[in-house]
């Protein structure tokens, strides 16, 4: 292999990385809401589509930057799916497991229809200087709104884990995943830790929107190809396993980089279906189900 071959596959490696870091938000947000309630949020695409309408009207109305509209999209996208959860998933009660497939699918296709009838069926976009800036760094060229879609993951994923792992809420939110009827005799008001648990995956779900925004264009169905990518990441590493979820998404990036690279960039999305339905009759627990710690 020559040099040239060699710098093209770590060139698209890099990429493959950087693009599953946001396969790994997106498929984060949706493992922790069913590793929590055991809930299939259907319309995960659909609020990583509002982040992005948000961080395109606040760019054309105001010409706020698209990682400053963070601090916009973040909080609603939280108190969205605080609200969905207490006043429309807790009031399926005992039928939360079937109904809630229900609930999302019409949530999604509301929310869809009302991004087409706010913003139109056109796909739109931002225009900033940096959406094309490239470095080079070891012979490989980086993309920088790419490598601040990672960072951005990055700490998105590494504050979470101390949400979890180093608060009190983060105690709470992992005895109602355990054990709901044991964590709610010990005075955990679990309907409260799962507001706050749908809160954060679909925070999360916005916040991969805001940062697809430099690279992509946008429309109002663009969520349906984004909840095909997080059920693909969350059964890669297993439901409800967050460390699963992340090397997920990772893997899918790169399968799907090396696939478009080295076979055909049409059938890109093909190539994660293909993994997605492997893992599924061959490891249905997901590549990391026994091996890591779930939420």
């Amino acid at each position: 292999m020559d040099s040239a071959s060699v710098t093209a596959f770590f060139q698209t490696l890099v990429q493959g990385l950087l693009t599953g870091g946001l396969y790994a938000l997106i498929g984060t947000g949706l493992s922790l809401i069913f590793g929590v309630m055991k809930v299939i949020n259907f319309a995960h695409g659909d609020f990583l589509a509002i982040g992005m309408f948000i961080t395109l009207a606040l760019f054309k109305a105001f010409n706020i930057d698209p990682y400053l509209s963070l601090l916009v999209v973040a909080p609603a996208g939280f108190a969205l799916g605080f609200l969905i959860q207490r006043f429309v998933l807790a009031r399926l009660g005992d039928r939360l497991g079937e109904g809630s497939m229900l609930a999302t699918l019409g949530l999604g296709l509301i929310v869809s229809n009302t991004l087409l009838l706010t913003f139109g069926a056109q796909p739109q976009s931002i225009n900033v200087p940096y959406a094309t800036t490239t470095f080079q760094f070891a012979g490989v060229q980086i993309s920088i709104p790419l490598l601040v879609a990672g960072l951005g993951t990055l700490v998105a994923i590494v504050g979470l884990n101390l949400l979890l792992y180093r608060t009190e809420l983060g105690r709470a939110i992992r005895a109602t995943a355990q054990n709901p009827l044991g964590a709610e005799l010990q005075g955990v008001k679990t309907t409260q830790i799962q507001a706050i648990v749908f809160g954060l995956g679909v925070a999360f779900a916005a916040i991969a929107g805001v940062l697809l925004m430099p690279l992509l264009y946008t429309f109002p169905t663009v969520g349906e190809n984004y909840t095909t990518k997080a059920f693909i990441v969350t059964v890669l590493g297993g439901l409800g396993n967050l460390p699963g979820a992340v090397a997920g998404g990772l893997v899918l990036g790169v399968i799907e980089s090396l696939g478009a690279f080295y076979i055909s960039n049409n059938y890109r999305d093909a190539y994660g279906l293909i993994a997605f339905l492997l893992v599924l009759l061959l490891r249905p627990e997901g590549l990391f189900g026994k091996t890591v710690k779930r939420v």
